[in-house]
């Protein structure tokens, strides 16, 4: 008589236990039927599983920066071939044939191991999936002549290793070049402007060298390029020392006057600044300006008594050296406008470090007007060496690792 009521009462203590399972069970599938979706927010911020769209974020962390107050431009080259090159000519198909001093028959490859040590501090290793990750959703712009063209491919195969095939991209669309990191939606980027304002040699492949025109007071065209990028770095300089003096316009341009140089670099400074603090948001950009890269056109700077150039050079400068092709005058020019500036721009001053680089030039294993130097060019190094752009695994990849040091220094980690 008492079996029924007891199994009842079991039967409706029961019921709601499974209804509350089933109402659990159906939750926790939508739930993962939503991630696996890839809308979900979680996969966004953690990342998904390998072969998905998301990846999980690098962090930084406290010794991925240098110490605050340490100078990272002062200091020493010191030969490491253990962890360097970064890279190899072979493993990066974007360098062009200005900087591929290998393939282009230069017998030695010391020039590559040579590794920047500040003296008061240690630069972080660079991590190039930590940089993809500042990067994330962002574009990274290189704007100047062919030096910084050389600092953007660098850059460039710095990074692009890690990215799986079919997973980045490489665009030619002058005046720019475009590599983009699928994944993390990042683009860096090269912007041909070789006085950062307008001039008759804006066309990245076919512009004049020898007949120069500079409008001083013109930046709004390339300006529209620049607008809302996230990092930008400049750099202008070998082009406006071809002489003393320089043909420009300042107000009309059917004005043309000739100026001295650095006054010229002076009203394009100031106007480049003015375009600064009419369309960068400090918040949400961040811009770098590098100082010039030196040249070494004149052996007996570094060895008295010779009468030669870069060609043939191994080694580093050992001890102080400044060459006199890296104008004091333009330096001035620039740290006076900065200072000025009401946007805060970060001077990367890699002028003296990289003096020391004798070693590190294309010389005759480069291209001169886009072709590699003949038989005969290359037997004549004196006249036809190329001292001014670099060699590519070289000198611009330390540039970069100071870059991507102050990226470290600023960001923010994101939860």
């Amino acid at each position: 008589m008492t079996t029924k009521p007891s199994l009842d009462r079991r039967i409706q203590t029961l019921f709601p236990l499974a209804l509350a399972s089933l109402l659990v069970l159906g939750t926790a599938r939508l739930v993962l039927d939503k991630l696996k979706s890839n809308q979900s927010s979680i996969f966004r911020v953690y990342g998904k599983q390998e072969g998905g769209e998301y990846r999980k974020p690098v962090f930084v962390l406290p010794e991925d920066r240098f110490e605050k107050g340490c100078d990272v431009f002062e200091g020493q080259w010191v030969w490491d071939n253990e962890s360097y090159p970064l890279y190899s000519e072979e493993s990066c198909p974007y360098l062009v044939k200005q900087t591929t001093c290998q393939r282009n028959g230069r017998p030695d490859s010391f020039y590559q191991d040579w590794r920047w040590q500040p003296n008061a501090c240690r630069l972080p290793r660079f991590d190039p999936l930590k940089l993809l990750d500042i990067l994330r959703g962002k574009r990274l712009m290189f704007i100047g002549d062919s030096v910084q063209r050389g600092q953007f491919e660098s850059m460039v195969c710095m990074v692009q290793s890690v990215i799986p095939d079919g997973k980045k991209s490489f665009h030619r669309i002058p005046p720019m070049k475009i590599f983009k990191a699928e994944e993390y939606n990042a683009s860096i980027e090269y912007y041909w402007a070789p006085f950062i304002v307008e001039s008759i040699s804006d066309h990245a492949t076919n512009h004049t060298v020898l007949k120069r025109l500079v409008n001083l007071d013109s930046i709004a065209k390339h300006g529209k390029s620049w607008e809302g990028v996230d990092v930008l770095v400049f750099e202008s300089y070998v082009w406006w020392m071809y002489k003393p003096l320089i043909n420009a316009t300042y107000g009309s341009t059917d004005d043309i006057r000739e100026y001295n140089v650095t006054t010229a670099y002076k009203l394009a400074m100031e106007t480049w600044a003015k375009w600064l603090e009419s369309n960068i948001n400090s918040v949400k950009q961040k811009v770098f300006f590098m100082s010039m890269s030196p040249t070494h056109l004149w052996s007996w700077e570094w060895r008295p008594g010779s009468d030669e150039n870069c060609f043939n050079e191994s080694y580093p400068i050992d001890g102080p050296y400044w060459g006199t092709g890296s104008n004091l005058q333009i330096m001035k020019i620039v740290d006076d406008v900065l200072r000025e500036s009401k946007i805060n721009v970060t001077f990367l001053n890699i002028t003296q470090l990289s003096e020391y680089r004798k070693d590190g030039h294309a010389a005759i294993y480069g291209e001169r007007k886009g072709k590699l130097l003949t038989k005969e060019q290359r037997s004549d190094p004196k006249k036809f060496a190329d001292c001014i752009h670099w060699c590519l695994p070289g000198v611009p990849d330390a540039w970069n690792e100071i870059l991507y040091a102050y990226l470290l220094q600023n960001h923010q980690n994101s939860m």
